[in-house]
């Protein structure tokens, strides 16, 4: 019996077909290719989200960003603001798989997949962000902190849709993603680790660091936050933050890394991240995206 297929161009008739028991549909490039790999099957009833105008773009005020939930990874990486002022999101974004899935990629996309390995989690994380849930029975807003529950599953109720992503400016504060990559295309993080870091002088006074692929969620690690304020963020700091992270780390062994490996790694990406994004608090200039330019920095 084959399935249904809708592509609605209005918000209100993709909630009604949620409801119904579609299943959404972006980018695709989760979906697709797990049932491909025949990691999964397709949904019977699929209802497209690309053709929904008001769920795509980005906008950046005085108090921070909203991002539509379909707008591209590669939309995310270019997009001034962003580069500028959540830096680490675009170190993020430009990373992700290749130039093709970038381009077709959505953001809402990857925090919906809920990889523990996903590039644009720790970023959103450290920057605490908030989505917006949209369902027939209305709406609801999330911290990202709240929505993943376990490697591919989130507090996202079958009936509600990712409507968009709000990020709060976080004023005079450097940030970088990096992660252990064994190439430089169509890879996905075998470690990675997000730092923001706001200076009071030579000071750290507040500081924010989520490891990923590194335990069953993306997730932040307190005792490696506070270890590295009131302290300059130097060397010393950031290996004693990384130390701190690894220790906190619950990885798994796969076909790309090993358990104890991924342990090792996560002290020098966490290490790195702290670098880059003390250097941007500073006014530095490093390159994004961050993972090729801190590469043997250390």
């Amino acid at each position: 019996m084959g399935g249904r297929f809708s592509a609605p161009t209005a918000l209100a008739d993709a909630l009604t077909a949620t409801a119904a028991g579609y299943r959404p549909v972006a980018g695709g490039t989760d979906l697709v290719v797990g049932a491909r790999q025949g990691k999964r099957s397709l949904p019977d009833d699929l209802v497209a989200l690309d053709r929904i105008a008001e769920l795509r773009g980005i906008e950046a005020t005085a108090d921070g960003l909203r991002i539509g939930a379909t707008t591209s990874h590669a939309d995310l990486a270019a997009y001034p603001a962003i580069r500028e002022r959540w830096t680490a999101i675009a170190d993020a974004a430009s990373i992700v798989g290749s130039p093709a899935t970038r381009h077709v990629g959505t953001l809402g996309g990857n925090l919906a997949n809920a990889s523990p390995a996903a590039e644009t989690s720790g970023p959103l994380l450290c920057f605490d962000a908030q989505l917006e849930l949209r369902s027939t029975s209305g709406r609801r807003r999330i911290a990202l902190a709240d929505l993943f529950t376990g490697p591919g599953r989130t507090n996202v109720a079958s009936n509600e849709l990712i409507v968009a992503v709000e990020v709060p400016q976080l004023e005079g504060s450097g940030s970088c993603y990096v992660r252990l990559e064994f190439r430089r295309q169509m890879e996905i993080a075998v470690v990675g680790a997000t730092a923001v870091v706001r200076l009071d002088g030579d000071v750290v006074r507040d500081a924010r660091i989520a490891i990923t692929a590194l335990a069953p969620t993306v997730r932040r690690v307190a005792a490696a936050e506070s270890s590295l304020v009131g302290t300059d963020g130097g060397p010393a700091a950031a290996a004693e933050a990384g130390r701190l992270a690894a220790e906190a780390a619950t990885p798994i062994s796969d076909v790309r890394a090993s358990l104890d490996y991924r342990t090792a790694m996560a002290a020098v990406v966490v290490r790195r991240a702290i670098t880059g994004a003390i250097r941007r608090a500073r006014g530095e200039t490093v390159p994004i995206p961050a993972s090729a330019s801190l590469f043997g920095t250390d």
